[in-house]
């Protein structure tokens, strides 16, 4: 005999799945990008012609490898010479595309006029993408997903971490556990995006992070695959500083879920 309370739950979801249906009919919105109107953040003809991208990317840092490495005879551990030379904190890095335009317009509107519907389209992405790539590479899951942590100041003046706003969704989707204040950013160092020697971007992230873990948190980082979550990877120097965190508490891999990678 079917239980009362799951007939009414069903139902309840039910009638919540039918008015969110038709909120999205009665109530479009405009597109984060073109500005038409669409029951999405995004249209679906921007949606469709602005994540095409076929560049061959470094497994380690997602940076565009040269074309004479391209080919479909190569292994999929390629690195580029950066990573060769001077490996960072972080084993891989997936990227959905180009941090340029249009699709930087999505990252500044997340970050800065709190446009959060646009953390549900990278997660999406990302998802997929994630589940394609480890898949093709018969590849485990990460057990944890973190998300890039914000400076206390910063976050009370922004509200959020659009990091986490990304890797919240993501993790629900994949079924991963995911935390957000297992790596704190401990200095309100200045944006990256003001320092153009990577260099520069490494000196000002020293010191910037700490892991917030007990005892069991750490247990349960030792030893395992961990996911980082950012909407922007620039130079790769805060990722590898929590990456350097975390490979400290005992994480054996790390890798990056990036939305837009600057090439």
């Amino acid at each position: 005999m079917t239980s009362p309370f799951l007939t009414v739950t069903a139902f309840a979801q039910h009638t919540f799945n039918r008015c969110k249906a038709f909120m999205h009919l009665a109530l479009p919105c405009r597109c984060a990008l073109c500005g038409s109107l669409s029951p999405h953040a995004l249209c679906n003809g921007c949606d469709n012609a602005y994540w095409q991208t076929h560049d061959d990317r470094c497994m380690r840092c997602a940076l565009p490898l040269q074309s004479d490495h391209a080919g479909p005879n190569h292994p999929p551990s390629r690195l580029c010479s950066h990573c060769i030379v001077a490996p960072p904190a972080f084993d891989a890095t997936l990227a959905l595309t180009h941090y340029a335009a249009p699709l930087d317009q999505l990252a500044l509107a997340l970050k800065f006029n709190a446009q959060l519907t646009i953390a549900a389209i990278f997660a999406e992405r990302l998802a997929r993408l994630v589940q394609q790539t480890y898949a093709h590479d018969k590849l485990s899951y990460p057990s944890l997903i973190l998300p890039v942590p914000l400076s206390a100041g910063r976050l009370a003046t922004r509200g959020y971490n659009q990091a986490w706003e990304i890797a919240r969704p993501l993790a629900r989707i994949l079924q991963i556990p995911a935390q957000a204040r297992w790596v704190k950013r401990v200095l309100d160092t200045p944006p990256q995006t003001q320092l153009s020697h990577l260099q520069a971007r490494q000196r000002n992230m020293r010191g910037a992070f700490m892991a917030a873990m007990n005892t069991q948190q750490l247990a349960s980082v030792r030893g395992q695959h961990i996911a980082l979550v950012d909407d922007v990877m620039t130079s790769g120097a805060t990722l590898a500083a929590v990456a350097r965190i975390l490979k400290n508490a005992g994480a054996a891999r790390v890798t990056n879920w990036v939305a837009l990678r600057t090439p």
